[in-house]
């Protein structure tokens, strides 16, 4: 899968929640050196609740379910992410324990965005990095007023 593949997936995702970047093809490609391409096998964890770890992920084929552990029984489930969404967001922002798990329901390709190479992007590429950090914020934002109005518990 080639980033094209991935642009096309993250522009046409119709959720409330999608990444909304102001990006040219041209500048995914410039930040497209900066991810890391990883293929995820139906059933394999994503992201693990309680790790800490930098990185946001741009999912560009197959789908994954959130869910957490510990909680009362029929709460588990956060969400389900289809190709075009961004999950791990919070990882760019900080050096916070992981919320929930994600996990791969079908087989996936996803591109993750390490906070080291988040800094580089910026030092190289400013406007580029802050507009990554802009559209992450508001599915982040998003993401919260939705968790406000299920009355679910903040961790």
């Amino acid at each position: 899968m080639e980033i094209d593949e991935l642009v096309t997936a993250v522009q046409t995702l119709n959720a409330e929640d999608a990444f909304r970047a102001r990006l040219s093809l041209e500048n995914w490609r410039v930040v497209a050196p900066y991810l890391a391409r990883y293929d995820i096998r139906a059933g394999d964890l994503l992201i693990k609740q309680g790790d800490a770890d930098r990185s946001m992920y741009f999912i560009g084929q197959g789908s994954m379910q959130v869910f957490v552990t510990g909680g009362p029984p029929g709460s588990n489930r956060v969400a389900i992410l289809r190709a075009g969404a961004v999950v791990g967001e919070p990882g760019l922002f900080g050096d916070t324990p992981r919320t929930a798990n994600v996990e791969a329901m079908t087989p996936c390709v996803v591109w993750a965005l390490r906070g080291p190479r988040m800094e580089e992007l910026a030092q190289r590429s400013p406007a580029l990095a802050l507009e990554l950090l802009r559209a992450a914020g508001a599915v982040m934002a998003i993401r919260f007023r939705a968790t406000l109005a299920r009355k679910a518990p903040v961790t």
